[in-house]
């Protein structure tokens, strides 16, 4: 994964179009490569990383995994050799991550602020914010997860029981995100990227 760095980068990763808004700040090296980033863009907003992905630079360069069958394409990079600090440099650019084609999860990744490594004495990568749960994979995009939110939260609506046993049974809180869990999986998934095995 990154090398240790003197800076550290903090930056917002928010859902767009989600209203409320839908978001998590995390602390990362700057020279975490765009794979690893879609990795913990995963695991913080609490995607389950079942569906193709795409980042998209301000100049329009498409970034991504050739694996997913967007080798050959016209400006595109492979993500593993690119690091967030070639595709944002200074404070306040913004990158485009897109999850799911289908539903059509589009983020915006703003580098807020560049600080100090010894001002952040955590390990990394780090998520210090966390706001609402981001929506159940193949819930049908934003229109889909309003209705799905509809129907969960009024217990006489008539897809009420559907969307119980569709979610699993379990009952979604749309406010609730467990930060320390969050956190736990990261370094779980720093662990993986150290792992001699994964490079191979």
């Amino acid at each position: 994964m990154a090398k240790p760095s003197s800076n550290v980068y903090q930056v917002k990763v928010s859902l767009n179009g989600a209203q409320p808004p839908i978001w998590r700040r995390l602390l990362i090296e700057p020279d975490t490569s765009l794979q690893d980033l879609h990795r913990i863009i995963q695991v913080a907003m609490g995607w389950q990383a079942s569906h193709l992905h795409l980042f998209q630079a301000k100049d329009g360069t498409l970034i991504g995994d050739p694996a997913e069958d967007f080798d050959g394409m016209m400006n595109f990079r492979d993500e593993a050799v690119v690091p967030i600090s070639a595709v944002l440099p200074r404070e306040g650019q913004a990158l485009r991550y897109e999850y799911d084609f289908g539903d059509s999860w589009e983020h915006e990744i703003v580098l807020e602020k560049i600080i100090p490594a010894e001002a952040s004495n955590e390990a990394l990568p780090r998520c210090i914010k966390a706001v609402r749960q981001c929506p159940p994979e193949d819930v049908g995009g934003l229109p889909g997860f309003y209705d799905f939110l509809e129907a969960m939260e009024d217990m006489a609506h008539p897809e009420h029981i559907a969307v119980r046993e569709w979610i699993g049974g379990d009952w979604f809180d749309p406010e609730f995100v467990d930060l320390e869990q969050v956190n736990e999986d990261l370094q779980r998934l720093e662990a993986f990227f150290e792992d001699d095995d994964f490079d191979k």
